[in-house]
């Protein structure tokens, strides 16, 4: 069923929202420390009808940031529904790539401060991905050297990956994410080199610089 689009103020406050998350993700993709009235320069609006909406800089930065959260733990919630553990682990991997999840995380780290529900939500998002890593290594289909933390790592890897043409940013983060999960699976290769990341071991970055 169609979503009810919103009456009024209601509707044209609601399209303002998505135009101006959208705006900025844009904006502070480039460039982090961008003033705020970048965004609503790009979004086509009014600097006091942003304001209405996100008080900060800081406050916008946060919504971003839990926003994309928030999109993982849908990703790993579906992904649990899978019956093969392997794949269930891949695709949810190819998903949040897709979805350009890890993006703003990269760039935006250190930028504001936590709110208390982003971490539970990062928190629960870390319990969900133990499990699909969990489930995959049950299979004996995942290296025995590797671990959750380095999920992390192989989808900054990922985001770090941009040119100015989207479509073909998307074919290039599919070939490396396809190469790095090659290197995820049992019996390919040597023992990984040096230890892995410690758990919370990178999460320093998230301390406002």
């Amino acid at each position: 069923m169609p979503e009810t689009a919103l009456p009024g103020r209601r509707g044209q406050a609601a399209r303002n929202d998505v135009v101006i998350l959208d705006a900025a993700r844009q904006v502070f993709l480039v460039d982090p420390k961008a003033p705020i009235s970048h965004v609503a320069e790009r979004a086509g609006v009014g600097i006091s009808a942003l304001y209405r909406r996100y008080p900060s800089k800081e406050f916008l930065l946060c919504r971003l940031c839990h926003d994309g959260l928030r999109r993982y733990i849908a990703e790993a919630e579906t992904a649990a529904e899978e019956p093969d553990p392997w794949t269930a682990l891949t695709a949810f991997l190819r998903r949040v790539v897709d979805a350009d999840v890890h993006s703003l995380t990269v760039h935006l780290a250190g930028t504001f401060t936590p709110t208390a529900e982003m971490g539970d939500d990062a928190r629960h998002a870390g319990e969900l991905s133990a499990r699909l890593f969990e489930r995959a290594r049950e299979t004996g289909r995942l290296r025995a050297d590797a671990v959750t933390e380095d999920l992390g790592m192989i989808l900054e890897c990922c985001a770090a990956i941009r040119v100015d043409d989207p479509e073909r940013t998307a074919q290039l983060r599919r070939r490396y994410l396809a190469l790095l999960v090659e290197g995820l699976a049992a019996g390919k290769g040597e023992e990984l080199p040096g230890p892995p990341p410690r758990p919370g071991e990178m999460n320093g970055r998230w301390r406002p610089s």
